[in-house]
């Protein structure tokens, strides 16, 4: 268990100093940084099925429609939520795009009633209002609708919905992704070669080389993640989750000086308050569990 903490924990830490990484590729487009992140991430977790041998479940794959209809959307909703996730920290909105990680949790639990059926207890219901109305308040105090926080909270709530429901695991669930986004992503980048707007072949060597690095950067925290997960409860990991936004937060306050003035302040205390509601909720109730449990 300890060590599914500490895997669990370096994961979240990875994404939450994600801004420091995209930062340094802020002279690159956002969608050619989205495109490389496609194509050598595949790269890295071929070398990784290489190394375990893990092909099998390909052959079985390729072989159920639906399966494959399923990933697609999946990959697309990942794509969706990297791109506006690096247009945003490279458009000076870190803080928003902490926000939306801090939405996120909440959001699923909203998803799941929604589509799964499943059933909210009144302190999940709770806690989803008291997020809705620091929504609410950042949109009419700010006259500007937090678009960034809630496109990350959807597409990457989509996201979970469609790998909850999926067949694959982690890492063989990761490589059919962007096995699929790959022949959109190589197509893209020779398009734009093509037309000399590739900015790989005529940038210095530390910034190809911090572009081939979005392989193992993407693929290395999804792995710890999922070791991570599969050996702790999920009431500590739903706690867990909560270092990735807040450093986010921290780095786009303090280090890149983004604002964060009383009206941000309150409507960010109405949404870590109604975090608080729901982890407490669950630790309670897993409590309850043991305590049931002879």
């Amino acid at each position: 268990m300890q060590a599914g903490i500490l895997y669990a924990a370096c994961a979240y830490a990875i994404w939450g100093v994600f801004p420091v990484y995209f930062k340094a590729l802020q002279a690159v487009p956002p969608v050619e940084i989205l495109l490389h992140r496609m194509v050598w991430s595949l790269v890295f977790v071929v070398i990784v099925l290489a190394w375990r041998k893990q092909w099998s479940w390909l052959a079985d794959v390729v072989r159920k429609p639906k399966v494959l209809a399923g990933f697609a959307a999946s990959a697309l909703a990942l794509s969706g939520n990297w791109f506006i996730y690096i247009w945003a920290v490279n458009n000076g909105r870190v803080v928003d795009s902490s926000l939306g990680y801090f939405i996120n949790p909440l959001f699923s639990v909203l998803l799941g009633y929604l589509i799964l059926g499943e059933r909210l207890r009144p302190a999940q219901w709770a806690a989803v209002a008291l997020a809705a109305g620091g929504v609410l308040w950042l949109t009419w105090h700010t006259a500007q609708f937090p678009w960034i926080a809630l496109a990350l909270a959807t597409t990457f709530g989509l996201y979970g919905l469609l790998r909850k429901t999926a067949s694959l695991g982690a890492l063989e669930g990761f490589s059919l992704e962007t096995m699929l986004l790959f022949p959109i992503a190589v197509g893209s980048l020779l398009l734009l070669a093509s037309h000399q707007q590739n900015s790989f072949a005529g940038a210095p060597v530390s910034q190809q080389l911090l572009l081939v690095a979005a392989g193992p950067i993407t693929a290395v925290p999804l792995l710890m993640f999922a070791y991570g997960a599969r050996r702790i409860p999920l009431s500590l990991l739903g706690l867990l989750q909560y270092i990735g936004p807040t450093l986010q937060l921290l780095l786009g306050v303090w280090l890149y000086h983004e604002p964060f003035g009383g009206v941000r302040l309150v409507g960010f205390a109405m949404i870590w308050s109604a975090l608080a509601v729901y982890s407490l909720d669950g630790l309670w109730r897993n409590w309850k569990m043991k305590q049931a449990t002879p």
